[in-house]
């Protein structure tokens, strides 16, 4: 017990007079000179190196991951990132993006809707090209989307998706057939064409209105 105490006071001694020569502030050494992004296919890295460019020469060893956040955050598609630390003057930044499941065209401008209902900048990106547009406001477009992913409505065969002042949806499918939905109760309508689509009687009918409620017009 006397040595563990009289090695205590030993290194406390030593961790108070000692005056390094190294200088863990303002040591060359530490300073970063190379930020390197990855998991980014939408966001171009020189644009995410450019908004971090206030880090170059920053001690590495000191780094405000906070100015990172607020400096990244205005990018709409960015949903998270991870900083790795590499010394002596590098840091890896691994970005994780928001999923685009709809575009909105409000008005003449364009969004893109992420996967978790967030509105994300408009550019045009290939792999994105085939996602369905949504006209109108798109209020309660999440809602509707995850409705019909809870019931299993083959979301990739809807081409459109316009949303009326009254409060109801029209959902147009990639072959022009259009169903109509009711203000309310809509998720009932939905399991119905599901049902009807199975039956090879139906193929023929390009409009299926549901707007009445507990009936189906077809045309």
């Amino acid at each position: 017990m006397k040595k563990k105490i009289f090695g205590l006071i030993l290194l406390f001694t030593f961790l108070t007079s000692y005056n390094p020569k190294f200088n863990l502030v303002s040591s060359p050494y530490l300073s970063i000179q190379k930020i390197e992004i990855e998991n980014n296919s939408i966001i171009e890295s020189e644009d995410i190196k450019k908004k971090l460019s206030f880090l170059y020469r920053e001690n590495l060893f000191f780094l405000n991951i906070k100015k990172i956040k607020d400096s990244l955050k205005s990018d709409t598609f960015i949903e998270s990132f991870s900083v790795k630390k590499i010394y002596p003057n590098t840091i890896k930044i691994k970005v994780v993006e928001k999923k685009p499941i709809a575009v909105l065209q409000k008005k003449k401008e364009k969004f893109y809707v992420s996967s978790k209902g967030d509105l994300m900048s408009f550019v045009d990106v290939k792999q994105y090209s085939n996602l369905p547009t949504i006209f109108g406001s798109g209020e309660n477009f999440y809602s509707l989307y995850l409705n019909l992913q809870t019931i299993k409505f083959p979301i990739k065969d809807i081409k459109s998706f316009y949303f009326f002042e009254s409060g109801r949806w029209d959902l147009i499918l990639n072959d022009e057939r259009i169903i109509k939905l009711p203000i309310k109760d809509y998720i009932f309508s939905l399991e119905n064409f599901i049902i009807s689509n199975l039956n090879s009687s139906f193929s023929k009918y390009k409009i299926f209105d549901y707007r009445i409620k507990d009936q189906l017009i077809l045309n």
